[in-house]
């Protein structure tokens, strides 16, 4: 479908590496859309995947705002835990809604485009909640730390103050490096094909689509996902070092049940997303990306948000609790009307 496209952009080999200093205004292209190969070589299972997608859409977004409206509605969730959880399960509605709409859109589409704006707007979007989402896990890591550690002094140590302040330092730098990240590939002549083998726009497969001594760039954008990816992972394992170590000093069983417990959820959510993202981004950008790498991308683009407010629904009681409140409220409110 995408291979008879005409691309609105002067062709060269999509092997030949111009050196920067060759460039000139008659090699480079102004790229004004890309188009997206997405799922197009799975051509007969078009209707399938958008059918999958769609329910899984719906799910996510069923799920995040039912979460949010539980810890909103219910007094005995106005804790620090469940505003963070709140908190990410906005977020992941956010992150989901930058990429499924136009992938769905796509599915039916034979016009697989997007402009060169439109793109580079998906990716500071998707790339800013991705690495916000990154950083509150951190932050929930830290939360468990504190209320299992030092029980004592958590009131002062997650004061409401200190929380809110926690959430806006995790937006601000989340989206400031994706700016960075942003203005770093799109800073990039364009000279070879404006056709992305992937279903949105990341970076891997739009960089591959640039011309030039791209070095300098990936390395910087290599060295930004190592900083969102990895430490903030060693801040998790850090937390639930000390965590373990305190909860294996505890008499009961029944306390260290209880105590695992309220980890569970964050840890399974930790170890999917963290997991793929990092198999993903920090390798060699210029690799070309693959049906494994798109499939291996759904995973925390899809999967994860799903599994977020599933995790925590199912495994945790309060919650549990709290939603069977709302929907016999609801149902007491109806019978009453």
């Amino acid at each position: 479908m995408g291979t008879n496209m005409p691309l609105k952009m002067k062709n060269l080999s999509s092997d030949e590496v111009i050196p920067g200093g060759q460039l000139t205004p008659e090699n480079i292209s102004m790229v004004t859309e890309f188009f997206l190969l997405g799922f197009s070589n799975l051509q007969e299972m078009q209707f399938l995947l958008f059918a999958i997608f769609l329910c899984l859409y719906l799910v996510i977004l069923s799920g995040n705002m039912t979460i949010v409206t539980v810890i909103i509605l219910e007094r005995s969730l106005h804790t620090p835990m469940y505003f963070f959880l709140g908190v990410l399960s906005v977020s992941e509605t956010c992150y989901t809604f930058v990429i499924l709409p136009k992938m769905l859109t796509n599915l039916f589409s034979v016009l697989r485009t997007i402009s060169f704006a439109s793109c580079a707007v998906q990716m500071f979007f998707f790339l800013g909640f991705a690495a916000n989402n990154c950083l509150l896990l951190v932050v929930m890591g830290y939360d468990r730390y504190a209320a299992i550690c030092h029980p004592l002094r958590y009131p002062i140590l997650m004061k409401w103050q200190t929380c809110r302040i926690l959430v806006v330092t995790c937006g601000v730098m989340g989206f400031l490096i994706s700016m960075v990240v942003t203005d770093l590939v799109f800073s990039l002549p364009f000279c070879k094909s404006n056709q992305i083998n992937h279903y949105f726009c990341d970076i891997s497969p739009v960089m591959n689509l640039a011309c030039g001594m791209t070095y300098v760039n990936e390395l910087f954008i290599f060295i930004s996902s190592a900083f969102v990816l990895m430490v903030p992972l060693v801040f998790i394992c850090i937390s639930y070092g000390f965590i373990v170590s305190t909860i294996v000093k505890i008499p009961s069983a029944e306390g260290k049940r209880k105590a695992f417990s309220t980890c569970i959820s964050h840890l399974t959510v930790v170890v999917v997303h963290f997991g793929c993202a990092s198999f993903v981004y920090l390798r060699p950008l210029s690799r070309v990306t693959t049906v494994k790498d798109q499939l291996l991308t759904v995973t925390y683009t899809i999967v994860t948000p799903l599994l977020n407010p599933m995790a925590y629904s199912l495994r945790n009681r309060a919650v549990q609790v709290a939603i069977q409140k709302m929907f016999n409220w609801g149902e007491f409110s109806h019978k009453a009307i």
